[in-house]
């Protein structure tokens, strides 16, 4: 069985399943969803709980062994496996025989933050998804993110606009916890009064981090104000201008790639990201001519040679005029 976040709480109700996977990329989310099944446990009498966090030499041989023997009370047990990374091909053997014969006085509760979108194909993935409870937990788009911020603030008592929600959603973006703990802090300072922009704006900080691959996402859904923004964090957290320079050129490769008929064999760039990027894909192909994608990879070439110190110019500059172009800003591209 596969479920999400927002289907967990009704199967929750029933009797638990002997194994689960919560799994994603998003620690604030998994982490909610494993306390929800914890809590259900311990409704339904399981007493007692043990937690084995999984490294590169993690003997998976005990494993087997932990769910194989009694508990000291004679009571049903919650085995809690925290995976740093993926298990490797033991780990997985060893989890797919236990989804083939079950313990019968053990729940185990398998918990990963490093699952992201390439690695959910994986055989023992599937097999959970088949014989047990595979929980996708998924962040919030970034055109999610402001309606689960205003659930969020509405879960808190705090009365607040839609404005709010959208300040809390551009300051906190990429970081979910940094989001819930402004939350919480605005409902103690407002003490049961509604906030409005002015309010939200003073006491809610700037915690948004940033990755490449969200200014990929920026620019191919032509979102420059977002792209900028994206572009100034990442600047201001020291990431290498290569790194964005690449991120930037591998989505206008794609992009002179692309074909509305693009299938098997197609280059694997066009289909990495999953669903979501795909659609942005194309999108962006649509709204974008070839000859400015191609002006903007020569652009993309002009700025490598400033970042090698080859010719003059700001690199980060350089940087903002390519990606503001890609995300469609009508200015023509000034080639360094």
């Amino acid at each position: 069985m596969k479920l999400v976040r927002q289907t967990l709480t009704q199967a929750l109700g029933q009797p638990l399943a002997p194994l689960w996977l919560v799994a994603g990329t998003e620690p604030l989310l998994i982490g909610e969803c494993a306390e929800e099944i914890r809590a259900a446990a311990r409704r339904q009498g399981v007493a007692e709980r043990e937690v084995q966090f999984v490294d590169r030499g993690f003997d998976w041989s005990a494993l087997r062994g932990l769910t194989q023997s009694m508990s000291l009370f004679g009571d049903r047990r919650l085995i809690e496996l925290k995976l740093g990374a993926k298990p490797g091909a033991e780990g997985a053997r060893t989890l797919v025989e236990l989804l083939d014969a079950p313990p019968s006085d053990v729940i185990l509760l398998v918990v990963t933050e490093s699952l992201d979108w390439s690695e959910r194909s994986a055989s023992w993935i599937q097999q959970f998804e088949a014989k047990g409870v595979y929980v996708d937990v998924a962040a919030p788009t970034v055109e999610q993110l402001p309606g689960w911020v205003a659930a969020r603030l509405r879960s808190a008592g705090v009365t607040a606009g839609a404005e709010v929600a959208d300040l809390i959603s551009a300051r906190c973006e990429g970081n979910l916890l940094a989001a819930h703990q402004e939350i919480e802090r605005l409902a103690l300072l407002a003490a049961g009064q509604s906030v409005d922009a002015e309010q939200a704006a003073e006491w809610v900080g700037n915690s948004a981090r940033y990755g490449v691959f969200q200014l990929g996402e920026a620019v191919l859904a032509g979102d420059a104000q977002r792209a900028l923004r994206i572009l100034a964090g990442l600047e201001a957290e020291g990431e290498e201008p290569t790194l964005v320079l690449w991120t930037l050129a591998e989505e206008l490769r794609t992009l002179l790639q692309w074909t509305p008929r693009a299938g098997k064999g197609s280059p694997g760039r066009l289909w990495r990201g999953g669903r979501r990027r795909q659609e942005l894909v194309a999108q962006a192909a649509r709204r974008l001519p070839r000859d400015r994608v191609r002006s903007l990879l020569e652009a993309a070439g002009h700025t490598d040679l400033i970042i090698k110190g080859v010719r003059r110019g700001h690199a980060w500059d350089a940087l903002a005029t390519i990606a503001a172009a890609m995300a469609g800003a009508t200015a023509a591209v000034a080639l360094p």
